[in-house]
């Protein structure tokens, strides 16, 4: 069995606590990490610049993806400017569209003949990632973040849709194909299999990685059972 330190994908750590954000940027097997607003707003940060300042005092040899928060295109490359001006290891986020479904891809084009670095993010369609291959500079690192765990929410299997996302970036060299939205250990794994470069992993799903990875399946069975015979009792359940 492989252990994380064996996979060839980079593992991203994605979320947005503070000290989890500082823990796992000191792990060797953590290559980068994300976060979005959605994230952010979870944990209660109220001050978007003054909590990324805060973790890029730390967080300075490891990329890290800081993403846009407006539904407005000028304002995308405002904010974009901003946030790239904040560290070499920033790359910044932008959605695929904006929520009224307009494309990014002029904006996005844009912003890499600047010389911006781009993780393009919330892709889930192969169209899609052929509108990005199209669009990005392949002078400037960029990442490319499709949803697979969505995708696999769907009922759809996104391991061949990966393999083919994979094919459609091969004519930009800079430009790393990330395994995003990840629901099980296992995923870090089909990542790994389908030749992704980057999977970005929720901090609860490293931690249960860290704990379970390899663990003897036998012994597993009876930890389960002895939670279920604790939890009764602590219940005090009678018949």
């Amino acid at each position: 069995m492989k252990t994380l330190n064996d996979l060839k994908v980079h593992i991203y750590a994605d979320g947005a606590d503070k000290a989890g954000i500082l823990d796992l940027y000191g792990k060797s097997y953590i290559k980068g990490l994300t976060t979005n607003p959605t994230l952010m707003a979870k944990v209660g940060i109220k001050d978007y610049e003054a909590f990324a300042r805060d973790i890029l005092q730390t967080v300075t040899a490891k990329p890290i993806s800081l993403e846009v928060f407006t539904d407005e295109f000028p304002e995308m490359r405002r904010q974009a400017a901003k946030i790239n001006s904040w560290g070499k290891n920033v790359y910044v986020k932008i959605p695929i569209t904006n929520s009224r479904g307009e494309s990014s891809l002029p904006l996005i084009k844009e912003l890499g003949k600047e010389g911006v670095k781009l993780n393009v993010t919330a892709l889930l369609t192969l169209k899609q990632v052929a509108g990005v291959a199209e669009a990005l500079n392949p002078a400037v690192p960029s990442v490319v973040s499709v949803f697979a765990g969505r995708i696999a929410d769907t009922g759809v299997d996104p391991m061949p849709m990966m393999r083919a996302a994979g094919a459609l970036l091969e004519e930009q060299p800079k430009a790393e194909l990330l395994w995003a939205s990840v629901r099980e250990v296992i995923n870090i794994f089909q990542a790994d299999e389908t030749g992704c470069r980057i999977v970005t992993v929720p901090h609860d799903i490293l931690g249960k990685a860290a704990k379970m990875l390899g663990m003897d399946l036998t012994a597993l069975s009876l930890d389960t059972v002895k939670m279920f015979a604790k939890d009764a009792v602590t219940a005090g359940f009678k018949l």
